[in-house]
C-alpha cells in the first residue's frame, strides 16, 4: 500500500497541484495563481515531504524482499534511493521559497512586484531541475530493482524488464534536461508513460498477488545458510 500512496500523491502533486497553478513561461499568471491558490500550494508541498516519508519505509521494505538475491546489489540500490529521496527533500523547499516573495512582508516593497514575480518563478524553475537530479539517482534504483526482481523468482521477470525500462526512461528525461532541455520538452511526458506503466505494475501486482512466499523463504534460507 506505500508504494499505492507514493503514486497517487506523485500524481497529484504533479497533475493538481503544479499543473494547475503553474503557467509556463507566465510568471505573473503563476503568481497571481499561487496567491489564490495557497492553501493548495501549501498542501501540495505537505503532499510531497509525506510522500517522501512513505518512500523510505518502502526502501526498506524492498531492501528486505530482495536481500535474498543480492545483498550487496539491493543495499545499493537502497543508496540510490535514499540519495535520490534526500536531493528531492532539498528541492521541495524551493517551492516554499516561492511563497516569499508573494508575501506581504513590509521588505518587498524594496522590489517591484515584476521582480517578486520573477523571484518566486526562478523557485519554481529550480524545484523542476532539481527534481530532475533526483530522478536520476532513482532511475539508478530502478535499473538495480529491475534486476534483482528479474533474478529473484519470487516476482515475474516482466515487473522486472518493465522496472528497467523505467529507470532507463527516468534517465534519459533527467540527462536531456539538463543538456537539451528543449529536446527534454519535446520528449516529455511521452518518455514517462513507461516509467510510470512500470512501477504501477509492480506496485498493481504486490497488492493483488504479492510475492511467491514459498520461493522468497527457499531463496531467504539459502541465503542465510551462505552467511551472505
Amino acid at each position: 500500500m506505500l508504494y499505492l500512496i507514493i503514486i497517487v500523491l506523485g500524481l497529484f502533486g504533479e497533475a493538481f497541484v503544479r499543473n494547475r497553478i503553474i503557467i509556463s513561461g507566465d510568471a505573473t499568471a503563476t503568481a497571481a495563481n499561487v496567491r489564490s491558490m495557497e492553501s493548495l500550494w501549501r498542501f501540495g508541498i505537505a503532499s510531497e515531504l509525506f510522500l517522501l516519508i512513505c518512500a523510505v519505509g518502502l526502501t526498506v521494505i524492498f531492501y528486505v524482499l530482495l536481500r535474498p538475491v543480492s545483498r550487496d546489489l539491493a543495499l545499493l540500490a537502497a543508496f540510490f534511493n535514499l540519495v535520490s529521496l534526500a536531493v528531492e527533500a532539498a528541492t521541495t523547499l524551493d517551492l516554499v521559497a516561492a511563497l516569499f516573495p508573494l508575501g506581504n512582508a513590509g521588505y518587498l516593497k524594496a522590489f517591484a512586484p515584476e521582480q517578486l514575480y520573477a523571484i518566486a518563478s526562478l523557485s519554481i524553475k529550480s524545484h523542476s531541475y532539481g527534481f530532475g537530479v533526483a530522478l536520476i539517482f532513482f532511475g539508478c534504483d530502478c535499473l538495480l530493482l529491475g534486476y534483482l526482481i528479474f533474478r529473484s523468482g519470487y516476482l515475474p521477470k516482466s515487473l522486472g524488464v518493465l522496472m528497467q525500462i523505467a529507470g532507463l526512461s527516468y534517465l534519459t528525461n533527467s540527462f536531456a534536461l539538463l543538456l537539451a532541455p528543449n529536446f527534454a520538452n519535446r520528449l516529455f511526458p511521452a518518455i514517462l508513460v513507461p516509467a510510470f506503466v512500470g512501477e504501477a505494475s509492480l506496485c498493481l501486482w504486490l497488492i493483488v498477488k504479492g510475492v511467491n512466499v514459498e520461493r522468497w523463504e527457499e531463496k531467504a534460507g539459502a541465503w542465510r545458510a551462505s552467511g551472505a
